[in-house]
């Protein structure tokens, strides 16, 4: 073996056949792999260990060729074990992070004399079994364990985190993932995802327990009798529910246009809220029913992501057919939301994330201001928060409304650091002013007195978007919110209609006064153990080498975020492997390794003036071209560098 394995990989296999902690199917499938020769299995589930990265923790649970024992009779469409090694998620490594995760709480010294976790989790393959060994192991070690009934999204375990009060969190999903992929992702007790310095200690925690302290664990968690975790109520559901109400600013107009919307789970959890939410605001909801069913095979989509132009099809030919105003589909977690809206001619366009994030965030900050909320000039603490990756165009908006856009790295745990931020300044702001009120007498107000209270002592985030179809208002999620997205969509379509546009033509408008701008993302997956090489083959060749034109353009300025950066608020950016070009003409160009999936992702910003809205197919038939040209160039200039 140690011909055929990398040393890390050789190494770490050996410390899991001998270690003795294994359950006796795990021994069986790495005996197998072995017997069997398959070596580049046993490299790509052992050449590292699985981290805490953007999203969590994630890996394979279904390896490219299971060992027999794991897939069992039910084939890869059942499994019955997950994939063996330190690179998938499986019993050990779940029991392992919840280990390290509780010894992390118990030595922060939270306010629960027994650590209290909240569990959530997909639909996918063992999603429901790591959520239960979680809470197991989490109970076992003296910890106070709450999970879900069944399914639930990733926003409303973000809810859950601070409505139940808990020290920690932890969601079992892949989001958008292909279906032999799960994964663990851990929230900090402010509903947020953890951020340095919290994840960092708790990664340290995770590696601090030995591998032979699983077998107890695990045996003890095995052999449990009864539950052994308490039961999230009915009641905290709809206390969800009313929660993503309020992020409506104008409920009446839903119900006076009564917007005709369909609506696809892609066979995942948005289904538990979104046909109910929307049919209470007022919405008339047809639900494309093959998708709503609840599979974790995925098996009506080539992928149950959103941003695939393929995992609408459904939706599509359910608007068409039906003549909706609308149409939305959602990803297995429900915090990615897909849109199609309907044409003048009556054929439908699907907005990328960014085109749904400039027509949301606009509408919002003017709507805000018709209503009261904002004066009419706007007002600096009026915040949309985005990342780097995502348009530029946000920044211009917030500008012409008198607001503030704050820039942070790619993850919505960044703006939910930023939320907490918030929120601890009106309270500090309010102690000063002798206002003792604590945060659950604000959080029952009404959201308009909320936002005066954040507008006059600290920051109130009106919007806050990615390009990668994510994004949240309200201050009692601390994650993208897909069911929140589908409420602001019901709006956003009733107020189209009021207004007799389609959503093209709102665009072209904004374009017409804040200039055209076109991003477009290229991705170069790279697979196993020299895929990752490649990526910071790339990535550190850009550094050494740096490139005086990216595509073709001249780079007149290079930001890299290895270094110390600063936010529109002044705050120091946490360093990250990125790299992002301003090149000539006000074009961009960034690239970055994927924190969650096997990919170096690059992303292209373009803006040129449009004199006229009506203008707008001739200059984008005139960019295409250079525009194609330019990212193709970028794309092979990159996939060379990480080749060398």
């Amino acid at each position: 073996m140690t011909e055929k394995l990398s040393p890390a990989a050789n190494e770490r296999l050996a410390a899991w056949r001998t270690g003795g902690f294994l359950p006796a199917w795990a021994q069986a499938a790495l005996d197998e792999l072995v017997d069997t020769k398959a070596w580049d299995e046993l490299e790509d589930r052992f050449f590292r260990e699985l981290s805490f990265g953007t999203g969590g923790m994630r890996g394979r649970v279904i390896g490219r060729k299971p060992a027999a024992v794991e897939l069992g009779p039910g084939g890869t469409d059942n499994p019955a074990h997950p994939a063996v090694g330190a690179n998938t998620l499986n019993d050990v490594t779940v029991a392992r992070a919840t280990m390290g995760l509780f010894r992390s709480v118990k030595n922060a010294g939270g306010k629960n004399p027994r650590p209290r976790l909240v569990i959530a989790h997909d639909v996918r393959h063992f999603s429901r079994y790591f959520a239960e060994l979680a809470a197991r192991v989490w109970t076992g070690l003296g910890g106070e364990a709450w999970l879900f009934t069944g399914p639930r999204s990733t926003p409303q375990l973000s809810f859950s985190v601070r409505a139940l009060g808990a020290d920690t969190g932890i969601v079992l999903t892949a989001s958008h993932n292909p279906p032999y992929d799960n994964g663990y992702k851990v929230y900090a007790a402010h509903g947020g995802q953890v951020v340095p310095p919290l994840a960092d200690q708790i990664v340290e925690a995770v590696r601090a327990v030995q591998l032979p302290e699983t077998g107890p664990v695990l045996q003890q968690a095995t052999a449990a009798k009864g539950q052994g975790w308490e039961t999230v109520s009915a009641e905290l559901d709809q206390k969800y529910v009313e929660a993503v109400v309020q992020v409506v600013l104008d409920a009446p107009l839903i119900r006076a246009r009564r917007p005709k919307i369909v609506y696809s789970a892609l066979h995942g959890t948005g289904g538990v809220v979104i046909p109910g939410l929307l049919r209470r605001l007022g919405a008339e909801v047809v639900e494309v029913a093959p998708q709503m069913k609840q599979d974790g095979r995925f098996p009506t989509v080539p992928s149950p992501n959103p941003e695939d132009p393929r995992a609408l099809a459904q939706v599509l030919e359910t608007a068409r057919t039906s003549q909706a105003d609308t149409g939305l589909a959602t990803d297995p977690d429900a915090d990615r939301i897909g849109t199609v809206f309907r044409e003048a001619d009556g054929s439908y366009r699907s907005l990328t994330g960014n085109e749904l994030g400039v027509l949301i965030a606009d509408y919002r900050l003017q709507r805000a201001k018709e209503l009261g909320w904002l004066p009419k000039a706007g007002c600096p603490r009026a915040v949309l928060l985005k990342s780097f990756v995502t348009t530029p165009m946000l920044d211009v908006i917030a500008r012409s409304h008198g607001a503030s856009c704050v820039n942070t790295l790619t993850g919505f745990k960044w703006m939910g650091a930023k939320l907490r931020k918030y929120e601890q300044q009106l309270f500090t702001a309010l102690a000063a002013a002798g206002d003792q009120r604590q945060p659950a007498e604000i959080a029952a107000l009404p959201p308009a007195e909320r936002a005066a209270l954040y507008v006059n002592h600290s920051s109130w985030m009106v919007f806050a978007a990615e390009e990668s179809y994510g994004c949240l208002a309200g201050d009692t999620v601390r994650d993208k919110d897909a069911n929140a997205a589908a409420a602001m969509c019901a709006e956003l379509a009733a107020w189209l209609a009021t207004r007799k546009l389609t959503a093209t033509a709102a665009l072209d408008a904004l374009y017409a006064r804040h200039d055209y701008h076109k991003e477009s993302l290229r991705t170069l997956t790279f697979e196993g153990a020299a895929g990752v090489a490649q990526i910071q083959r790339a990535l550190s060749s850009l550094r050494a080498n740096p490139p005086k034109t990216f595509g073709g353009r001249p780079v007149e300025r290079a930001n890299d975020f290895l270094l110390e950066h600063h936010d529109e608020e002044g705050e120091t950016i946490p360093r990250e492997d990125f790299l992002l070009y301003d090149l000539a003409g006000g074009w961009r160009c960034a690239i970055r390794g994927s924190g969650t999936e096997p990919k170096l992702k690059i992303y292209f910003f373009a803006k040129e003036p449009l004199a006229k809205p009506e203008g707008r197919p001739a200059l984008e038939a005139l960019l295409k071209p250079k525009l194609d040209a330019w990212m193709d160039a970028a794309v092979a200039e990159a996939r060379a560098r990480a080749d060398a």
